[in-house]
């Protein structure tokens, strides 16, 4: 390891040390900070509400934007806290699980498990939830700096799921993993790259959707549970869902599938609004107008 990605995960543990409310609250200020410079997160969060919540007058929109930063906020400086203990230590901030039942029953069938779960507040800790129920592959994409893979790598201990990368050789894993029964999970509103994806809604707008999981789950039939870790208020720790995917999400029509995959995180999303990250371009693409300018 680089000695300052060392560096980096010392200063990880040390910090790992602090409450998680201390963290949570340094995390929210910074989130009220980023309002008053208005930098490019700001107005893609902003662009993203206006869509998203029409309903909204411009005082509500704008409450709704500052907890949505300060949960911002929270996601960053909560990291200390994931990644500079220990896992087993970290899983003692999981205070409820909801649908727990839903995942025993997939995985006691034995015929594979798609996890599917959005970018919905601390999907780390919920990696350290799901690996310790059973092992499991995700599919990721390499960070730009290649350095930093091997402190995620190193942060993440005995609870790191095997990572898969988002390529041909990748995908082949994952469809033989499941065909193995086994369990993977995918980021279902990582929006795919140009001629990989389909455009289906996403509270009431056209999004570039992935097909990846739908035909994942088609040609596997293996069970889809959409997932995330709920932050509970004032740092008293995490609440993990479980929920059933939308009818039609295995269809063989792209868009009728991919209209089911996004209803299953939207499903998500209204649980814990302000904890998803509002502030992805999510509704950008090459080939149509962007509303982000």
């Amino acid at each position: 390891m680089r000695p300052d990605i060392y560096l980096l995960y010392l200063i990880l543990r040390l910090l790992g040390r602090l409450p998680l409310r201390v963290l949570h609250g340094v995390g929210a200020a910074i989130g009220r900070f980023s309002l008053w410079r208005h930098g490019k997160t700001v107005r893609n969060t902003e662009v993203n509400l206006q869509i998203v919540r029409p309903d909204l007058d411009e005082p509500a929109r704008k409450a709704l934007l500052r907890q949505v930063m300060e949960e911002s906020g929270k996601s960053i400086t909560e990291i200390a806290k994931i990644w500079g203990n220990d896992a087993e230590r970290v899983l003692e901030l999981v205070r409820e699980v909801r649908g727990e039942a839903l995942m025993d029953e997939a995985l006691a069938a034995g015929k594979g498990l798609i996890i599917a779960a959005p970018h919905l507040g601390c999907w780390e800790l919920l990696n350290y939830w799901l690996c310790k129920k059973t092992p499991m592959a995700i599919l990721y994409r390499p960070p730009r700096i290649a350095a930093v893979e091997q402190l995620l790598r190193k942060a993440r201990g005995a609870l790191a799921p095997e990572q898969v990368r988002a390529e041909g050789a990748g995908v082949r894993t994952l469809f033989k993993r499941l065909g193995a029964g086994g369990t993977v999970g995918i980021l279902p509103d990582q929006k795919p790259r140009e001629g990989e994806g389909q455009f289906a809604p996403f509270f009431g707008r056209e999004a570039l959707t992935m097909v990846l999981l739908p035909r994942l789950a088609a040609r596997t039939g293996a069970t889809v549970l959409f997932s995330f870790a709920e932050r509970l208020p004032h740092g008293e720790g995490y609440r993990i869902h479980l929920l059933k995917a939308p009818e039609g999400l295995a269809e063989v029509d792209q868009l009728l599938a991919c209209t089911a995959l996004n209803e299953g995180v939207e499903a998500c999303v209204r649980l814990a609004f302000a904890q998803y990250q509002w502030h992805y371009k999510r509704y950008s693409a090459n080939d149509r107008p962007s509303p982000y300018g």
